[in-house]
């Protein structure tokens, strides 16, 4: 019988994107207000926004809270956008829910939505159709016009302020804080964590603008003794309530970070995330799901590959200290791909001084660049360089030549081939990949 409607929100993908809120408003009017029916938290940030959002679920899980989860992109299947109780929702569902938003959208006058627009108003609805005590909603690109923000968010959480889609945002991290901080509420806290100072300041100044209680990690949290390796990170953190011994399976001191601003949200909002304890902040943070940053998979012949889905050159600056806290830079090799519209020189000069080898790949067109646009603008920052046409067989190409003990395969540069590459290395994986517009 088919799934009609999940096939027409493919098909979505070729509209493109577009800010703002009128489009979303309308259909969600036109539901009955779905995204009023239940508290929710958005999480905004350059960079993680995603694992933040999947710690704060797993903390509300763990205070015995049924909550849902909405993020993106996906990097196999579209339904790994919508989780309840901590599980993606099943291909029926989803194209249950949307038939009922595309039917909304029909009514006169016709409201035409975009793909992200259409997940969204899905999203809305699934969670009151499920009953959720809190939906977490991962924001998708900035925050004052982005289709998450027509919800009544009880918190918000800015994670981060780094270049990214400054066509959109703005070239300027001031500016692109500005575009941020869009989503916070009278009344409501407003949690941020920015290293730059002028950023910090716009934030500060929104919060206050918008009458939100400004609440800035830098201050309030402390995370301490890091200890990373390719399992996870162990750490101490201390917030204004209590000192906690955390381990979370996302390695990285920028994972130590994102979960620490979970565990303040989740004190923020102590009603919303129930019963949280030591113990059950602990089970939660150790609990957290959150596919391709640092995941760990085998290639062919039993050789480690982590995918991690850095996209602009904070994302690399990150991905480069991992590599030094788990001791291997300079002995792994690299499967690289991105968007043309990125800063892959940026991405490049981050990078690839902390590998041995290269392979350049390429990503998903139209926007993916080539292999050999991508030898053209970054190969001569690499140490070795070669090119496959895409990430299934760059990653063959390195695990035929070298045993599986050498140090691991990274595959970075877009969400997208991150995707692509898990499709190829999980069984199953590429009968169930779906489109998505890559980052």
């Amino acid at each position: 019988m088919g799934l009609p409607s999940l096939a027409r929100l493919e098909s979505l993908g070729l509209r493109g994107m577009r800010l703002g809120l009128a489009a979303i408003d309308a259909v969600c009017e036109r539901l009955g207000r779905p995204e009023r029916s239940y508290p929710s938290v958005l999480v905004g940030g350059t960079n993680g926004k995603g694992s933040t959002a999947a710690t704060l679920a797993a903390l509300a899980a763990a205070g015995g809270k049924r909550a849902g989860l909405y993020t993106s992109p996906h990097l196999v299947s579209v339904t790994e956008r919508f989780r309840v109780d901590l599980d993606d929702i099943t291909p029926d569902t989803l194209d249950a829910v949307l038939h009922e938003v595309f039917a909304a959208a029909a009514h006169a006058p016709e409201v035409a939505l975009t793909y992200f627009e259409a997940a969204t108003a899905a999203a809305f609805l699934l969670f009151r159709q499920a009953g959720v005590d809190l939906a977490v909603l991962e924001v998708g690109l900035g925050g004052r016009f982005d289709a998450t923000n027509v919800a009544p968010a009880t918190l918000s959480i800015v994670t981060s302020i780094a270049l990214d889609h400054t066509a959109e945002l703005g070239e300027t991290l001031p500016q692109i804080a500005g575009e941020k901080a869009g989503i916070f509420r009278r009344g409501c806290p407003a949690l941020v964590r920015a290293d730059d100072l002028e950023a910090l300041a716009i934030l500060a100044g929104a919060a206050r603008d918008a009458g939100a209680r400004f609440h800035d990690a830098a201050r309030e949290l402390s995370v301490e003794d890091l200890a990373v390796t390719l399992d996870g990170t162990a750490f101490e953190l201390e917030t204004p309530e209590r000192r906690l011994a955390l381990w979370t399976p996302l390695p990285g001191e920028h994972q130590a970070w994102n979960a620490a601003l979970a565990v303040r949200g989740a004190e923020l909002l102590p009603l919303a995330f129930g019963e949280l304890d030591a113990a059950a902040v602990a089970r939660g943070i150790a609990g957290v799901r959150w596919p391709g940053r640092i995941e760990r998979l085998r290639g062919p012949g039993g050789r480690l590959v982590l995918l991690d889905g850095c996209h602009n050159p904070d994302g690399a600056r990150a991905l480069g200290r991992f590599l030094d806290d788990a001791g291997i830079t300079g002995r792994c090799d690299l499967v690289f791909g991105a968007m043309a519209d990125k800063d892959v020189e940026g991405i490049a000069a981050a990078l690839f001084p902390k590998v041995d080898s290269v392979v350049l790949v390429g990503a998903a067109p139209p926007r993916g660049a080539s292999p050999e646009e991508l030898l053209r603008r970054v190969g001569s920052r690499a140490r070795r360089v070669r090119t496959a046409p895409d990430a299934a067989a760059g990653i063959a190409l390195l695990c035929a030549e070298d045993d599986a003990s050498r140090a691991p395969i990274i595959v970075a540069g877009s969400l997208y081939l991150v995707g692509e590459a898990r499709a190829a290395l999980l069984p199953g994986g590429e009968d169930r990949r779906s489109a998505t517009p890559g980052a």
